[in-house]
């Protein structure tokens, strides 16, 4: 079957109300150009102001980490579970995956990306109806696709990712605290509805993977650490799915969202970073301490949480109007980093970094309750067998993990 790219994608901030076009991506041989269109430059919204600053004229990306895209644009495209699905949809068609440019992805993630961002053509699949879901039945039919399964749900379980990042399967719906209602939630919910996120176990996860994250959530609150509200959502068998409310969307409004990835067009598979940039990113974007602080103290539960997957695409800044924020903190859990290191290193240590690395970072950025930050982000980790025994964490999994985070 012959495959003709998509050539040209408009791209359009939808926060609320109408869409405000942004500009125009098109493809022409191997290149991908963008320009702004002519009313939203008056608007002096900057979406990405250090890679895609505001300026007339169609402008090529030079670097190639997303494949000639911008971080800005990149941000929006599914990865891990979501670009399995999509790949998996597209060959049902007879499409080679590897024939998709990243063009090509974006018309798939259409209206219902995250973040704020909408593009058009939209090849997207949308239900217009909003049948209650099962977790349960979810959780088998994420089992099957990742052992190459289960492809007749393979439309439903994509609609669901919402173009979500990450390895761990994960669908996006509506949650009623009231009657305890799940419905799919990548769209505009009905009243009493709020969009979370809620994850299943990959294969590669320990089986209470929901409930150490669930644990984790508590303990970053106790810590300080800016979280939405979280969740251990019951399962019939088996320890439960983690979920968590979502942050890029407030009622009816969207946010838009980017992460330091694709701010600095950082290669978030690969150690590229360390926090001293994070830090500066916070302070040049939002040019307020009390923003640098939490970027701090994030920096300081990954560390003692022995959170090692802190690579570039899990810190993210929202724009809420014209104000950058720290997004936050999100995909906090126990885990190791490439050949055992920080994805993201402090002053220059991945392997071991500990109190002395960071208060030489809070001096960098002269951040003076940093003692005061590390001493409560340390008393919270000390209460690990607290939050473990809350959450159901299994005693193989409470016992390894306060050995290392612990000692």
């Amino acid at each position: 079957m012959s495959y003709t790219p998509v050539s040209l994608v408009h791209v359009s901030l939808a926060t609320s109300g109408k869409p405000q076009k942004i500009g125009r991506l098109a493809l022409q041989g191997r290149r991908i150009y963008f320009e702004y269109d002519a009313d939203f430059l008056q608007s002096g919204l900057e979406i990405s102001p250090f890679k895609l600053p505001l300026k007339p004229g169609v402008t090529v990306c030079e670097d190639s980490v997303f494949e000639g895209l911008f971080g800005v644009f990149n941000d929006s495209l599914p990865d891990g579970w979501g670009r399995l699905l999509l790949d998996r949809q597209v060959r049902r068609h007879g499409i080679a995956p590897e024939l998709l440019t990243p063009l090509d992805c974006l018309t798939h993630v259409g209206q219902h990306g995250m973040g704020a961002l909408v593009y058009e053509p939209n090849v997207s699949k949308h239900m217009d109806s909003k049948p209650d879901i099962s977790l349960d039945y979810l959780a088998e039919e994420t089992a099957q696709v990742l052992e190459g399964e289960a492809e007749d749900v393979i439309d439903e379980l994509l609609e669901l990712s919402g173009s979500s990042a990450g390895a761990r399967p994960k669908v996006m719906v509506g949650v009623s605290p009231i009657d305890s209602r799940i419905i799919h939630g990548s769209h505009k919910l009905p009243r009493g509805f709020s969009p979370w996120i809620i994850k299943f176990a990959s294969s590669n996860d320990a089986r209470d993977i929901g409930p150490i994250e669930y644990a984790y959530s508590l303990m970053a609150h106790a810590a300080g650490v800016e979280i939405m509200s979280t969740h251990l959502f019951p399962a019939k068998k088996g320890y439960g799915y983690f979920g968590v409310q979502r942050f890029d969307r407030q009622e009816d409004v969207r946010l838009h969202m980017h992460t330091v990835s694709g701010l600095l067009h950082a290669d978030h598979r690969l150690p590229s970073l360390d926090y001293e940039s994070v830090l500066r990113v916070g302070l040049t974007l939002t040019r307020d301490a009390r923003q640098v602080e939490k970027l701090f103290r994030l920096a300081a539960f990954n560390v003692f949480a022995h959170n090692r997957d802190d690579h570039a695409k899990n810190i993210a800044f929202l724009l809420d109007g014209s104000t950058w924020l720290v997004a936050p903190a999100y995909d906090l859990s126990f885990s190791g980093g490439p050949g055992g290191e920080h994805s993201t290193t402090v002053m220059g240590e991945g392997k071991a970094p500990g109190a002395e690395h960071l208060k030489k970072l809070a001096e960098k950025f002269s951040i003076n309750n940093a003692d005061a930050i590390i001493d409560r982000v340390r008393a919270a980790i000390a209460d690990w067998p607290k939050f473990a025994d809350k959450a159901s964490v299994s005693k193989i999994s409470r016992e390894m993990i306060g050995k290392v985070i612990n000692k």
